[in-house]
Protein backbone atom coordinates (compact mmCIF):
# COMPACT_ATOMS: atom_id res chain seq x y z
CA UNK A 1 0.00 0.00 0.00
CA UNK A 2 1.39 3.33 -0.65
CA UNK A 3 2.26 5.82 2.12
CA UNK A 4 -0.66 8.50 0.42
CA UNK A 5 -3.21 5.57 0.29
CA UNK A 6 -2.55 4.40 3.45
CA UNK A 7 -2.40 8.05 5.13
CA UNK A 8 -5.96 8.81 3.23
CA UNK A 9 -7.09 5.42 4.87
CA UNK A 10 -6.34 5.74 8.35
CA UNK A 11 -7.34 9.61 8.07
CA UNK A 12 -10.77 8.81 6.60
CA UNK A 13 -11.17 6.17 9.11
CA UNK A 14 -10.36 8.92 12.35
CA UNK A 15 -12.12 11.12 10.30
CA UNK A 16 -15.62 9.52 9.97
CA UNK A 17 -15.20 8.44 13.55
CA UNK A 18 -14.16 12.02 14.64
CA UNK A 19 -17.11 13.47 12.18
CA UNK A 20 -19.95 11.22 13.48
CA UNK A 21 -19.34 11.34 17.26
CA UNK A 22 -18.54 15.30 16.80
CA UNK A 23 -22.02 16.04 15.34
CA UNK A 24 -23.74 13.34 17.68
CA UNK A 25 -22.36 15.72 20.09
CA UNK A 26 -23.34 18.86 18.18
CA UNK A 27 -27.07 17.43 18.18
CA UNK A 28 -26.95 18.82 22.34
CA UNK A 29 -25.80 22.22 21.00
CA UNK A 30 -29.64 23.15 19.91
CA UNK A 31 -31.24 21.21 23.40
CA UNK A 32 -28.87 23.05 25.07
CA UNK A 33 -29.52 26.43 24.31
CA UNK A 34 -32.93 26.09 24.17
CA UNK A 35 -33.32 24.51 27.55
CA UNK A 36 -31.03 26.67 29.40
CA UNK A 37 -31.32 30.42 29.59
CA UNK A 38 -28.36 32.30 27.81
CA UNK A 39 -26.74 33.13 30.87
CA UNK A 40 -26.77 29.23 32.26
CA UNK A 41 -25.22 28.15 28.77
CA UNK A 42 -22.48 30.48 30.25
CA UNK A 43 -21.62 28.84 33.26
CA UNK A 44 -21.96 25.20 31.02
CA UNK A 45 -18.65 26.84 28.66
CA UNK A 46 -17.07 28.20 31.78
CA UNK A 47 -16.98 24.79 33.72
CA UNK A 48 -15.89 22.61 30.77
CA UNK A 49 -12.96 25.68 29.43
CA UNK A 50 -11.44 25.18 32.77
CA UNK A 51 -11.71 21.43 32.73
CA UNK A 52 -9.60 21.82 29.20
CA UNK A 53 -7.07 24.10 30.90
CA UNK A 54 -6.30 21.43 33.43
CA UNK A 55 -6.18 18.83 30.65
CA UNK A 56 -3.01 19.36 29.48
CA UNK A 57 -1.21 19.20 32.61
CA UNK A 58 -2.84 15.76 33.67
CA UNK A 59 -1.89 14.57 30.45
CA UNK A 60 1.78 16.26 30.38
CA UNK A 61 1.94 15.60 26.71
CA UNK A 62 2.19 11.99 27.06
CA UNK A 63 0.13 11.14 23.61
CA UNK A 64 2.97 13.39 21.40
CA UNK A 65 6.12 11.73 23.69
CA UNK A 66 4.53 7.99 23.26
CA UNK A 67 4.43 8.54 19.68
CA UNK A 68 7.81 10.00 19.32
CA UNK A 69 9.33 7.13 21.39
CA UNK A 70 7.39 4.57 20.20
CA UNK A 71 9.16 5.37 17.16
CA UNK A 72 12.32 5.85 18.80
CA UNK A 73 12.39 2.52 20.77
CA UNK A 74 10.53 0.06 18.05
CA UNK A 75 12.46 -2.68 20.16
CA UNK A 76 10.97 -1.46 23.66
CA UNK A 77 7.26 -0.76 23.34
CA UNK A 78 6.13 -1.87 26.57
CA UNK A 79 8.72 0.13 28.67
CA UNK A 80 7.59 3.63 26.52
CA UNK A 81 4.15 2.81 27.52
CA UNK A 82 4.40 2.35 31.16
CA UNK A 83 6.33 5.08 31.69
CA UNK A 84 3.88 7.15 29.50
CA UNK A 85 0.79 5.84 31.29
CA UNK A 86 2.49 5.68 34.83
CA UNK A 87 3.55 9.55 34.64
CA UNK A 88 0.21 10.81 33.66
CA UNK A 89 -1.47 8.11 36.78
CA UNK A 90 1.04 9.96 39.66
CA UNK A 91 0.18 12.98 38.27
CA UNK A 92 -4.08 12.57 38.94
CA UNK A 93 -3.33 10.80 42.23
CA UNK A 94 -0.90 14.43 42.98
CA UNK A 95 -3.79 16.39 41.43
CA UNK A 96 -6.62 14.48 43.22
CA UNK A 97 -4.94 14.74 47.08
CA UNK A 98 -4.52 18.48 46.36
CA UNK A 99 -7.89 19.76 44.39
CA UNK A 100 -10.36 17.92 47.11
CA UNK A 101 -9.35 19.42 50.37
CA UNK A 102 -10.04 22.79 48.21
CA UNK A 103 -13.06 22.23 46.76
CA UNK A 104 -15.08 25.18 48.34
CA UNK A 105 -12.72 27.78 47.20
CA UNK A 106 -12.32 26.13 43.62
CA UNK A 107 -15.75 26.67 43.22
CA UNK A 108 -15.57 30.40 44.02
CA UNK A 109 -13.11 30.95 41.88
CA UNK A 110 -14.80 29.48 39.10
CA UNK A 111 -18.12 31.18 39.91
CA UNK A 112 -19.45 33.85 37.10
CA UNK A 113 -22.67 35.87 37.39
CA UNK A 114 -24.86 35.91 40.58
CA UNK A 115 -27.87 33.42 39.39
CA UNK A 116 -26.35 29.91 39.95
CA UNK A 117 -25.96 28.97 43.68
CA UNK A 118 -22.54 28.37 45.42
CA UNK A 119 -23.82 24.64 46.50
CA UNK A 120 -24.78 23.88 42.96
CA UNK A 121 -20.63 24.98 41.92
CA UNK A 122 -19.41 22.66 44.93
CA UNK A 123 -20.84 20.27 42.93
CA UNK A 124 -19.98 21.22 39.31
CA UNK A 125 -16.28 21.03 40.43
CA UNK A 126 -16.73 17.46 42.36
CA UNK A 127 -18.11 16.12 39.02
CA UNK A 128 -15.47 17.74 36.73
CA UNK A 129 -12.09 16.81 39.26
CA UNK A 130 -13.51 13.01 38.42
CA UNK A 131 -14.26 13.60 34.70
CA UNK A 132 -10.22 15.55 34.26
CA UNK A 133 -8.72 12.47 35.91
CA UNK A 134 -10.58 9.63 33.96
CA UNK A 135 -10.28 11.44 30.94
CA UNK A 136 -6.44 11.54 31.57
CA UNK A 137 -6.20 8.55 32.39
CA UNK A 138 -7.22 7.23 29.17
CA UNK A 139 -4.97 9.47 26.90
CA UNK A 140 -2.17 6.90 26.56
CA UNK A 141 -4.33 3.84 26.09
CA UNK A 142 -6.22 5.82 23.28
CA UNK A 143 -2.46 6.27 21.82
CA UNK A 144 -1.29 2.89 22.22
CA UNK A 145 -4.30 1.63 20.29
CA UNK A 146 -3.23 4.74 17.47
CA UNK A 147 0.39 3.49 17.14
CA UNK A 148 -0.74 -0.05 16.59
CA UNK A 149 -2.89 0.74 13.98
CA UNK A 150 -6.34 0.17 15.29
CA UNK A 151 -8.54 3.08 14.22
CA UNK A 152 -12.04 1.15 14.33
CA UNK A 153 -11.24 0.34 17.58
CA UNK A 154 -10.44 4.35 18.54
CA UNK A 155 -13.59 4.98 16.76
CA UNK A 156 -15.82 3.02 17.80
CA UNK A 157 -15.23 3.46 21.82
CA UNK A 158 -15.15 7.32 21.06
CA UNK A 159 -18.43 6.91 19.53
CA UNK A 160 -20.09 4.66 22.54
CA UNK A 161 -18.72 7.57 24.72
CA UNK A 162 -20.52 10.52 22.82
CA UNK A 163 -23.74 8.00 22.51
CA UNK A 164 -23.52 7.68 25.84
CA UNK A 165 -22.97 10.92 26.67
CA UNK A 166 -26.13 11.92 24.54
CA UNK A 167 -28.54 9.41 25.80
CA UNK A 168 -27.54 10.21 29.09
CA UNK A 169 -28.26 13.81 28.52
CA UNK A 170 -31.37 13.06 26.63
CA UNK A 171 -33.03 11.26 29.60
CA UNK A 172 -32.21 13.88 31.80
CA UNK A 173 -33.54 16.50 29.82
CA UNK A 174 -36.64 15.03 27.93
CA UNK A 175 -37.49 11.49 28.91
CA UNK A 176 -37.63 12.30 33.28
CA UNK A 177 -39.56 15.48 32.81
CA UNK A 178 -42.13 13.27 30.26
CA UNK A 179 -42.40 10.09 32.79
CA UNK A 180 -43.03 13.00 35.35
CA UNK A 181 -45.62 14.64 33.48
CA UNK A 182 -47.45 11.79 32.73
CA UNK A 183 -47.55 10.12 36.57
CA UNK A 184 -46.14 7.06 34.95
CA UNK A 185 -46.84 4.35 37.98
CA UNK A 186 -43.75 2.95 39.41
CA UNK A 187 -41.97 5.91 38.54
CA UNK A 188 -42.82 8.83 41.22
CA UNK A 189 -39.59 8.08 43.25
CA UNK A 190 -37.91 10.09 40.85
CA UNK A 191 -39.65 13.09 41.74
CA UNK A 192 -38.28 12.85 44.85
CA UNK A 193 -34.32 14.06 43.44
CA UNK A 194 -35.43 15.21 40.34
CA UNK A 195 -34.96 18.74 39.59
CA UNK A 196 -35.95 20.24 36.19
CA UNK A 197 -33.42 21.63 33.82
CA UNK A 198 -30.93 21.64 36.36
CA UNK A 199 -27.37 22.32 34.49
CA UNK A 200 -25.90 19.49 36.72
CA UNK A 201 -27.12 17.04 34.65
CA UNK A 202 -25.13 17.59 31.29
CA UNK A 203 -21.87 17.40 33.81
CA UNK A 204 -23.27 14.23 35.69
CA UNK A 205 -23.57 12.49 32.32
CA UNK A 206 -20.36 13.49 31.09
CA UNK A 207 -18.85 11.66 34.26
CA UNK A 208 -20.71 8.49 33.72
CA UNK A 209 -19.82 8.37 29.88
CA UNK A 210 -15.88 8.93 30.96
CA UNK A 211 -16.77 6.11 33.22
CA UNK A 212 -17.91 3.92 30.31
CA UNK A 213 -15.16 4.79 28.45
CA UNK A 214 -12.46 3.65 31.32
CA UNK A 215 -14.30 0.79 30.81
CA UNK A 216 -13.94 -0.63 27.05
CA UNK A 217 -10.14 0.66 27.59
CA UNK A 218 -9.20 -1.90 30.26
CA UNK A 219 -7.61 -4.22 27.99
CA UNK A 220 -4.97 -1.32 27.26
CA UNK A 221 -5.77 -0.13 31.26
CA UNK A 222 -4.41 -3.88 32.26
CA UNK A 223 -1.53 -3.84 30.37
CA UNK A 224 -0.10 -1.33 32.73
CA UNK A 225 3.16 -2.21 34.66
CA UNK A 226 4.68 -0.46 37.12
CA UNK A 227 8.50 -0.89 36.02
CA UNK A 228 10.03 2.72 35.31
CA UNK A 229 13.35 2.72 32.97
CA UNK A 230 14.41 5.91 35.14
CA UNK A 231 16.78 6.81 32.11
CA UNK A 232 14.39 6.37 29.28
CA UNK A 233 11.40 8.31 31.89
CA UNK A 234 13.77 11.33 32.27
CA UNK A 235 14.49 11.41 28.88
CA UNK A 236 10.89 11.47 27.88
CA UNK A 237 9.85 13.96 30.37
CA UNK A 238 12.88 16.38 28.57
CA UNK A 239 10.64 15.66 25.19
CA UNK A 240 7.74 16.34 27.08
CA UNK A 241 7.67 19.12 29.41
CA UNK A 242 7.96 21.53 26.06
CA UNK A 243 4.78 19.58 24.36
CA UNK A 244 2.78 20.35 28.40
CA UNK A 245 3.62 24.30 27.94
CA UNK A 246 2.85 24.44 24.22
CA UNK A 247 -0.25 22.16 24.76
CA UNK A 248 -1.70 24.78 28.10
CA UNK A 249 -0.88 27.76 25.71
CA UNK A 250 -2.93 26.34 22.92
CA UNK A 251 -5.55 25.43 25.46
CA UNK A 252 -5.47 29.17 26.58
CA UNK A 253 -5.75 30.09 23.04
CA UNK A 254 -8.71 28.06 22.67
CA UNK A 255 -10.45 29.13 26.17
CA UNK A 256 -9.20 31.29 27.95
CA UNK A 257 -11.44 34.27 26.30
CA UNK A 258 -14.34 32.37 27.37
CA UNK A 259 -13.25 32.42 31.19
CA UNK A 260 -12.18 36.37 30.69
CA UNK A 261 -15.09 37.58 29.48
CA UNK A 262 -16.68 36.20 32.57
CA UNK A 263 -14.33 37.94 34.90
CA UNK A 264 -13.74 41.55 32.77
CA UNK A 265 -17.41 41.83 32.34
CA UNK A 266 -20.07 43.01 34.92
CA UNK A 267 -21.78 40.02 36.32
CA UNK A 268 -25.53 41.11 35.04
CA UNK A 269 -23.89 40.79 31.53
CA UNK A 270 -21.25 38.49 32.25
CA UNK A 271 -23.08 34.83 32.04
CA UNK A 272 -24.90 36.12 28.80
CA UNK A 273 -21.84 37.05 27.10
CA UNK A 274 -20.22 33.98 27.75
CA UNK A 275 -23.41 31.87 26.38
CA UNK A 276 -23.54 34.13 23.31
CA UNK A 277 -20.39 33.96 22.52
CA UNK A 278 -19.58 30.28 23.11
CA UNK A 279 -22.73 29.25 21.43
CA UNK A 280 -21.62 30.91 18.29
CA UNK A 281 -18.52 29.52 18.43
CA UNK A 282 -20.23 25.71 18.08
CA UNK A 283 -21.19 26.83 14.25
CA UNK A 284 -17.81 27.08 13.92
CA UNK A 285 -17.09 23.52 15.13
CA UNK A 286 -17.59 21.80 11.87
CA UNK A 287 -14.37 23.65 10.65
CA UNK A 288 -12.82 22.27 13.70
CA UNK A 289 -13.81 18.84 13.44
CA UNK A 290 -11.81 18.78 9.90
CA UNK A 291 -8.71 19.82 11.85
CA UNK A 292 -8.91 17.23 14.85
CA UNK A 293 -9.98 14.02 12.41
CA UNK A 294 -6.27 15.22 10.15
CA UNK A 295 -4.57 15.55 13.26
CA UNK A 296 -5.11 12.14 14.57
CA UNK A 297 -4.57 10.37 11.11
CA UNK A 298 -1.53 12.65 10.75
CA UNK A 299 0.46 12.70 13.97
CA UNK A 300 1.43 8.85 13.86
CA UNK A 301 1.64 8.79 9.82
CA UNK A 302 4.53 11.98 9.85
CA UNK A 303 6.22 10.33 12.83
CA UNK A 304 6.33 6.74 10.85
CA UNK A 305 7.66 8.14 7.15
CA UNK A 306 9.72 10.74 9.07
CA UNK A 307 13.07 8.56 8.09
CA UNK A 308 11.63 8.48 4.41
CA UNK A 309 13.66 9.77 1.77
CA UNK A 310 11.06 12.16 -0.31
CA UNK A 311 9.37 12.97 3.10
CA UNK A 312 9.41 16.36 2.63
CA UNK A 313 7.61 16.30 -0.36
CA UNK A 314 5.26 14.27 0.80
CA UNK A 315 4.51 16.91 3.94
CA UNK A 316 3.88 19.86 0.99
CA UNK A 317 1.82 18.07 -1.02
CA UNK A 318 -0.15 17.02 2.23
CA UNK A 319 -0.51 20.47 3.26
CA UNK A 320 -1.56 21.61 -0.03
CA UNK A 321 -4.95 19.90 -0.27
CA UNK A 322 -5.18 20.19 3.53
CA UNK A 323 -5.24 24.42 2.73
CA UNK A 324 -7.88 23.74 0.34
CA UNK A 325 -10.12 21.58 1.77
CA UNK A 326 -10.02 23.79 4.43
CA UNK A 327 -10.33 27.01 2.34
CA UNK A 328 -13.59 25.24 0.73
CA UNK A 329 -14.85 24.10 4.86
CA UNK A 330 -14.50 27.36 5.40
CA UNK A 331 -16.31 29.69 2.13
CA UNK A 332 -18.89 26.65 2.55
CA UNK A 333 -20.03 27.24 5.77
CA UNK A 334 -20.42 30.92 5.73
CA UNK A 335 -22.10 30.61 2.53
CA UNK A 336 -24.69 28.44 4.43
CA UNK A 337 -24.65 30.73 7.64
CA UNK A 338 -28.60 31.03 7.87
CA UNK A 339 -29.59 27.60 7.31
CA UNK A 340 -26.59 26.58 10.46
CA UNK A 341 -27.90 29.42 12.55
CA UNK A 342 -30.91 27.48 13.14
CA UNK A 343 -28.81 24.89 15.45
CA UNK A 344 -28.49 27.18 18.07
CA UNK A 345 -31.71 29.07 19.70
CA UNK A 346 -32.84 32.20 18.05
CA UNK A 347 -32.43 33.83 21.82
CA UNK A 348 -28.25 33.19 20.92
CA UNK A 349 -27.74 34.83 17.36
CA UNK A 350 -26.66 37.82 18.65
CA UNK A 351 -23.37 37.06 18.50
CA UNK A 352 -23.30 35.40 14.69
CA UNK A 353 -20.61 38.30 13.52
CA UNK A 354 -18.24 36.26 15.41
CA UNK A 355 -18.55 33.04 13.58
CA UNK A 356 -16.32 34.11 10.09
CA UNK A 357 -13.61 35.54 12.15
CA UNK A 358 -13.76 32.61 14.55
CA UNK A 359 -13.23 29.86 11.53
CA UNK A 360 -10.67 31.73 9.95
CA UNK A 361 -8.93 31.44 13.09
CA UNK A 362 -9.58 27.53 12.85
CA UNK A 363 -7.73 27.69 9.74
CA UNK A 364 -4.86 29.01 10.34
CA UNK A 365 -4.72 26.52 13.28
CA UNK A 366 -4.83 23.74 11.11
CA UNK A 367 -2.54 25.26 9.28
CA UNK A 368 -0.35 25.72 12.29
CA UNK A 369 -0.88 22.03 13.54
CA UNK A 370 0.27 21.40 10.33
CA UNK A 371 3.49 22.93 10.43
CA UNK A 372 4.24 22.02 13.42
CA UNK A 373 5.71 18.75 12.39
CA UNK A 374 8.76 20.38 12.14
CA UNK A 375 10.03 20.61 15.29
CA UNK A 376 8.25 17.08 16.57
CA UNK A 377 10.49 15.47 14.37
CA UNK A 378 13.56 17.20 14.75
CA UNK A 379 13.06 17.11 18.85
CA UNK A 380 12.83 20.78 18.74
CA UNK A 381 9.68 21.00 20.88
CA UNK A 382 11.06 24.01 22.81
CA UNK A 383 9.84 25.91 19.61
CA UNK A 384 6.04 24.37 20.29
CA UNK A 385 6.49 26.04 24.00
CA UNK A 386 7.98 29.30 22.44
CA UNK A 387 5.14 29.46 19.72
CA UNK A 388 2.15 28.95 21.70
CA UNK A 389 3.21 31.27 24.64
CA UNK A 390 3.99 34.15 22.21
CA UNK A 391 0.09 33.24 20.95
CA UNK A 392 -1.14 32.40 24.42
CA UNK A 393 0.42 35.93 25.63
CA UNK A 394 -1.03 37.57 22.68
CA UNK A 395 -4.10 36.31 23.63
CA UNK A 396 -4.09 37.69 27.28
CA UNK A 397 -2.78 40.85 26.73
CA UNK A 398 -5.35 42.01 24.28
CA UNK A 399 -8.36 39.85 25.66
CA UNK A 400 -7.33 42.60 28.62
CA UNK A 401 -7.00 45.68 26.63
CA UNK A 402 -10.08 45.42 24.45
CA UNK A 403 -12.85 42.75 25.97
CA UNK A 404 -13.92 45.34 28.46
CA UNK A 405 -14.62 47.71 25.86
CA UNK A 406 -15.65 45.41 23.05
CA UNK A 407 -16.99 42.25 24.58
CA UNK A 408 -17.17 39.48 22.63
CA UNK A 409 -16.59 40.29 19.38
CA UNK A 410 -12.87 41.44 20.94
CA UNK A 411 -12.37 37.96 21.78
CA UNK A 412 -13.21 36.63 18.41
CA UNK A 413 -10.33 39.15 16.48
CA UNK A 414 -7.97 38.18 19.36
CA UNK A 415 -8.17 34.67 18.75
CA UNK A 416 -7.88 35.46 14.89
CA UNK A 417 -5.13 37.33 15.58
CA UNK A 418 -3.27 34.35 18.03
CA UNK A 419 -3.50 31.77 15.83
CA UNK A 420 -2.55 33.94 12.26
CA UNK A 421 0.77 34.90 15.04
CA UNK A 422 1.33 31.28 15.88
CA UNK A 423 1.20 29.76 12.04
CA UNK A 424 3.69 32.27 10.56
CA UNK A 425 6.26 31.94 13.65
CA UNK A 426 5.66 28.00 13.33
CA UNK A 427 6.35 28.59 9.16
CA UNK A 428 9.56 31.26 9.33
CA UNK A 429 11.34 29.29 12.22
CA UNK A 430 10.64 25.59 10.71
CA UNK A 431 12.30 26.69 7.30
CA UNK A 432 15.44 27.67 9.43
CA UNK A 433 15.76 24.67 11.46
CA UNK A 434 13.85 21.62 9.08
CA UNK A 435 12.97 22.54 5.28
CA UNK A 436 10.22 21.58 4.40
CA UNK A 437 9.30 22.51 0.45
CA UNK A 438 5.97 24.08 1.12
CA UNK A 439 4.40 26.07 -1.74
CA UNK A 440 3.56 28.78 0.38
CA UNK A 441 2.32 31.31 -2.71
CA UNK A 442 -0.20 29.07 -3.43
CA UNK A 443 -1.27 28.06 -0.10
CA UNK A 444 -1.58 31.94 0.96
CA UNK A 445 -3.49 32.85 -2.56
CA UNK A 446 -6.11 29.80 -1.19
CA UNK A 447 -5.85 31.51 2.19
CA UNK A 448 -6.21 35.00 1.20
CA UNK A 449 -8.78 34.25 -1.66
CA UNK A 450 -11.22 32.33 1.16
CA UNK A 451 -11.00 35.17 3.37
CA UNK A 452 -12.52 37.74 0.29
CA UNK A 453 -15.27 35.33 -0.53
CA UNK A 454 -16.39 35.34 3.07
CA UNK A 455 -16.30 38.58 3.59
CA UNK A 456 -18.70 38.72 0.21
CA UNK A 457 -21.24 36.36 1.34
CA UNK A 458 -21.23 37.44 4.78
CA UNK A 459 -20.78 41.35 4.57
CA UNK A 460 -21.89 42.67 1.34
CA UNK A 461 -24.25 40.42 0.11
CA UNK A 462 -25.78 39.88 3.56
CA UNK A 463 -25.75 36.38 4.08
CA UNK A 464 -27.95 35.49 0.92
CA UNK A 465 -27.68 32.08 0.67
CA UNK A 466 -27.90 31.95 -3.06
CA UNK A 467 -24.86 34.58 -3.90
CA UNK A 468 -23.23 32.57 -0.91
CA UNK A 469 -23.29 29.06 -2.52
CA UNK A 470 -22.99 30.62 -6.01
CA UNK A 471 -19.53 31.82 -5.05
CA UNK A 472 -18.41 28.73 -3.16
CA UNK A 473 -19.10 26.66 -6.71
CA UNK A 474 -16.71 29.64 -8.45
CA UNK A 475 -13.99 28.76 -5.91
CA UNK A 476 -14.44 25.21 -6.08
CA UNK A 477 -13.86 25.47 -9.58
CA UNK A 478 -11.31 27.39 -9.52
CA UNK A 479 -9.51 25.63 -7.52
CA UNK A 480 -10.41 22.18 -8.69
CA UNK A 481 -8.78 24.42 -12.73
CA UNK A 482 -5.75 24.72 -10.87
CA UNK A 483 -5.35 21.47 -9.60
CA UNK A 484 -6.77 19.64 -12.65
CA UNK A 485 -3.47 17.86 -13.61
CA UNK A 486 -2.45 16.61 -10.02
CA UNK A 487 -6.05 15.81 -8.91
CA UNK A 488 -6.54 13.30 -12.38
CA UNK A 489 -2.98 11.88 -11.76
CA UNK A 490 -3.88 10.83 -8.28
CA UNK A 491 -7.69 9.57 -9.17
CA UNK A 492 -5.78 7.23 -12.06
CA UNK A 493 -3.45 5.80 -9.52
Amino acid sequence: MSTAKKFAGQTAVYGLSTIVSRLLNFILTPIYTSTFATNVYGVFTTMFSWAAILNPFLAFGMETTFFRYLNKRKDDKETVYNNAFGTILTLCLLFAVIAIPLIDQIADEVRIGDKILSSDYVLYVKYFIAIVIMDAICVVPFARIRGEGRPGKFGLIKLINVISFLALNLMFIYVIPLILKNKIWGWEWIATWYTPKWLGYVFLSNLLASAITMLLLLPELLLLRFKFNWPLLKEMLVYSWPVVVANFSFIINEHLDKLMLGKLLPSKVSGEAVGIYSACAKIAVFLNIFIQAFRLGAEPFFFNHAGNKNSGQTYAKIMNYFVIAMCLIFVGLIANIQILKYFINERFWAGLPVVPLLLFGYLNLGIYMNLSVWYKLSDQTKYGLYISGLGALFTIVFNLMFIPSYGYMASAWVSLGAYTLMSVLSYVWGQKNYPIPYNLKKNLAYTLSSAVIVYLSFVIFSRNIFVGNALLVAYAATAFYFERKELLSIFKR
